[in-house]
């Protein structure tokens, strides 16, 4: 159903340009970006579809770096060849050395109180990274489990002075359609410091979120974990598609900015920024010997039946829009994403789609 719709979209649209955007009610002409604002926040003020910030914010030679924005700034809504663009009024100060110098750290895509622990404390290993990850395998004390201030041995030689990161295996992530293993969730226990480095190199462990045990994976800490975070929303490529595969919660419903896992990574083309449409898949029901319809938790054996022979006696019910999700962070296989737009609660195995603005404007219930 949703494959008919978008086509008859496009067929009307063809005269438009591509780009064309429609305001949203009650926009305002100006706005001064506050401490704590997101870029989604800012485009919704804007846009019924606030993953087209990049082409609001298309025009804007004034500026080096036309992704940033920061608190102070005042944005000004002007028209350009007829359309609508967002430019900038950067707020400066002067510095002791006279210099300009930007005021303030530039605003992200997403809430950074929300999205930071999955950037810093989570990681999603693939086979190949299973394998080659060193891990622990025992410690100096007489133990099965170390806490901060213990040295554990770790079964590679890992970079003298340099700091680590500790991680229990957690979920197994598989893709609901192929069955095929997406990867594995690590979860970070524990920092500690290289003090010996050889065949087994020791790791002083230097802060604690739970104890530590023989068989966690060791990783180096990325200094870059929080660079993804000043992304730009756009638009999932054309053909994305997918599912959500679970929840941060390990919950079946997730709502408004929270955290859902898809079965999409970087080899399928994600990346951070990108914006899905999710919708609940269309349930087929079929019409029992008393002429009524039936969903599959109601149905009887003879209806399982009558289902599998398909002989005109199902229908699939049409998919119904849930709201929109915006990626933050990629691995190979699978994707994390915020829940930035609920209309209704997301459920697990819901569909992914590239979202369409003449569908899921303002107006769609």
């Amino acid at each position: 159903m949703r494959i008919v719709i978008m086509m008859l979209v496009a067929l009307l649209s063809l005269p438009l340009a591509a780009d064309t955007l429609t305001l949203k009610p009650g926009h305002p002409q100006t706005y001064v970006v506050k401490k704590g604002d997101t870029l989604w926040d800012i485009s919704a003020l804007f846009l019924d579809d606030p993953w087209r910030w990049p082409t609001l914010w298309g025009a804007n030679p004034q500026i080096a770096n036309p992704h940033l924005i920061y608190p102070g700034d005042r944005l000004n809504l002007v028209y350009l060849d007829g359309q609508p663009r967002l430019v900038r009024k950067p707020v400066k100060r002067l510095s002791p050395e006279m210099g300009i110098q930007q005021k303030g750290g530039a605003i992200p895509a997403l809430p950074l109180s929300i999205i930071e622990p999955y950037l810093s404390f989570q990681q999603i290993l693939g086979e190949k990274a299973l394998e080659d990850t060193p891990q622990v395998i025992g410690g100096e004390r007489d133990a099965t489990r170390y806490t901060m201030g213990d040295v554990v041995f770790v079964n590679e030689r890992l970079e003298l002075g340099e700091k680590y990161a500790v991680y229990q295996l957690s979920r197994r992530f598989m893709d609901p359609d192929t069955n095929e293993f997406l990867g594995q969730e690590a979860l970070m226990t524990a920092t500690g410091r290289v003090i010996e480095s050889g065949d087994v190199s020791r790791l002083e462990l230097l802060s604690m979120r739970q104890e530590v045990k023989p068989g966690q994976k060791v990783m180096p800490i990325q200094d870059d974990l929080l660079l993804p975070a000043y992304m730009m929303p756009t638009a999932a490529p054309e053909g994305a598609d997918g599912r959500v595969i679970a929840s941060d919660a390990m919950v079946r419903e997730i709502g408004p900015l929270e955290v859902a896992i898809i079965n999409r990574g970087e080899a399928d083309g994600a990346a951070a920024g990108q914006v899905y449409a999710i919708y609940k898949e269309g349930t087929e029901v079929v019409r029992n010997r008393d002429g009524e319809f039936v969903e599959p938790e109601g149905r009887r054996a003879y209806d399982e039946m009558v289902a599998k022979i398909s002989d005109g006696r199902t229908i699939k019910q049409p998919e119904v829009y849930r709201g929109e999700l915006m990626l933050f962070k990629t691995y190979d296989r699978v994707s994390l994403g915020l829940i930035v737009n609920g209309r209704r609660p997301v459920r697990i195995l819901d569909l992914l789609a590239r979202p369409e603005p003449m569908v899921f404007g303002s107006g769609k219930e």
